[in-house]
């Protein structure tokens, strides 16, 4: 059952990406129309900043897991009920400070965002504040319940919400934003379906998995073990609030909120392809806390990183070729005039993550081994690097200098020092891990040279033509690395993919 829950997962996970890449395609450019761009900007400048509240769940969320598998592996049902509890109250408390530390942004919202907005953007910017700090403070507590349905390896109840949420966000929305409600009606709608989630989340913990929750004999002398756990994780967090977040704060404050739109636009395709990357490995979290626990055997946990590091690979490489290839006209055509500039922007963050997103299972293995202090602490510096060099390059170059700076702290931290200590510290065999993923490589470069070529001759001027060289380009892809790229292992999981559709021979 556990593995049917894996597969499943999976699959849901790609169904709810590939809706909420429809809806990026349909809804985001009537949204940009509708809001316009100084409306749109402020929405991506509001959100990137009330995001950085997030950080006050001190990664306790990414600890559940792993202490949950503890009492599971003893089959200590008390242990577990406590476990819950206590971190019901954290993530309570948590959202009560969220409340009240929004409070006083929101109060203060004119140092906040300094000169950059007008009047009348300032007073939107509040009540845009107020509905996202609401939506913020439930997410706290609904993760008690999200992690425990993780744990029990719940992944087709979980993907199915995602979809619905997906689905759901833009039917609600585009009327209201018809009505001219603006920017307010996207994040009320937001904070509707995260209430709505939470709701759920509840409903399936204790109904469905029997979740109890005791508040007796609370272990709180455990909640130094895990501030010791998740400290760092914590401090990883701040790092990828700096990385993503940090650039449309300076962009808002030196430049204005139509760059912040340009750099939203790049920085929303950079979203999608991180999110795709996640729907395979994050399924196999609680697998990976299971062999730590029960065995810490590297060549079982190298052997499964780069069985997904594969598998991620081969999508990964699909969509970032692909948008090299055909990522201007696609912007040109999706975003319209003024925002010629995010397809850069796009590649100057989709290109350098790469490499981590095909590797992020390791985030797993080294949270469940506790040995991820270390990969914080450089972070930390490459991050605050990362501030001062975009603090240099917006004023000569604007966006595109915002997301240089990231990129070079990519390349530095997840790049370079990743792998080596993957390779040195944590005991994985990355020597093994590159060996596979590089003999996708001729296959690649076949591909590429097909898309460099057809990219300089074939003209591309509507959205036809553009889904017709999409499909192409995708047909290609798919047949080279059929011929030369993949190895017996994935020939196999194709073919039992294929002979599921209607219509297939089982023999394949």
């Amino acid at each position: 059952m556990q593995i049917d829950q894996r597969k499943a997962g999976i699959l849901l996970n790609y169904i709810s990406e590939a809706i909420k890449i429809l809806t990026a395609l349909i809804y985001t450019p009537v949204m940009l129309r509708l809001l316009g761009q100084s409306e749109y900007g402020l929405y991506q400048l509001v959100s990137s900043t009330v995001s950085y509240l997030s950080l006050l769940s001190l990664g306790f969320g990414s600890a559940y897991v792993r202490y949950h598998s503890r009492y599971q592996v003893k089959n200590d049902r008390e242990g577990i009920a406590r476990l819950n509890g206590m971190f019901l109250l954290v993530f309570s408390t948590m959202s009560a400070v969220c409340l009240i530390c929004g409070g006083v942004m929101t109060a203060n919202a004119q140092l906040v965002f300094g000169s950059g907005l007008t009047a009348a953007e300032l007073a939107k910017a509040q009540k845009l504040m107020l509905i996202l700090i609401v939506s913020m403070a439930i997410t706290f507590p609904n993760s008690v319940f999200s992690c425990y349905v993780t744990a029990h390896e719940e992944f087709v109840f979980q993907k199915l919400l995602n979809v619905v949420q997906s689905l759901l966000n833009p039917f609600l929305t585009l009327p209201l934003l018809l009505l001219g409600y603006g920017s307010v009606a996207v994040v009320a709608v937001s904070a509707l379906l995260t209430a709505a989630s939470f709701v759920a989340n509840i409903w399936f913990c204790v109904k469905r998995l029997n979740m109890r929750v005791s508040f007796r004999g609370l272990q709180f002398s455990l909640l130094r073990e895990l501030w010791g756990f998740t400290f760092f994780i914590f401090l990883n967090e701040i790092i990828n609030q700096i990385n993503w977040s940090v650039d449309k704060f300076l962009l808002g404050r030196m430049t204005g909120t139509a760059a912040v739109a340009v750099y939203g636009i790049g920085g929303q395709i950079n979203s999608l392809y991180i999110q795709m990357s996640t729907a395979v490995s994050n399924v196999f979290v609680p697998r990976v806390n299971r062999i730590v626990a029960e065995s810490n055997d590297n060549t079982e946990l190298t052997r499964l990183m780069t069985k997904v590091g594969r598998v991620q690979f081969l999508i990964l490489a699909l969509i970032v070729t692909g948008f090299t290839f055909f990522g201007q006209p696609f912007i040109r055509l999706w975003a319209g005039e003024g925002y010629e500039e995010a397809y850069w922007v796009a590649l100057l963050l989709i290109i350098p993550v790469s490499v981590p997103l095909i590797q992020n299972l390791g985030i797993e293995i080294q949270r469940a081994k506790n040995m991820h202090r270390a990969r914080s602490v450089v972070y930390a510096c490459l991050a605050a690097g990362n501030v001062a060099v975009s603090i240099i390059l917006i004023p000569r170059w604007g966006c595109i200098g915002a997301a240089a700076g990231t990129a070079i702290a990519m390349i530095l931290g997840n790049g370079l020092f990743m792998n080596w200590y993957y390779h040195k510290k944590i005991g994985l065999n990355m020597i093994d891990f590159w060996k596979e993923i590089i003999s996708f490589l001729p296959a690649l470069f076949l591909v590429c040279l097909f898309g460099a070529i057809y990219g300089h001759c074939g003209k591309i001027n509507g959205w036809l033509s553009l889904m017709a060289s999409a499909a192409l380009y995708t047909a290609v892809y798919a047949a080279v690395m059929w011929l030369l790229g993949l190895n017996k292992y994935e020939r196999r999981l194709v073919g039992k993919l294929l002979s599921k559709l209607p219509g297939v021979k089982k023999e394949i």
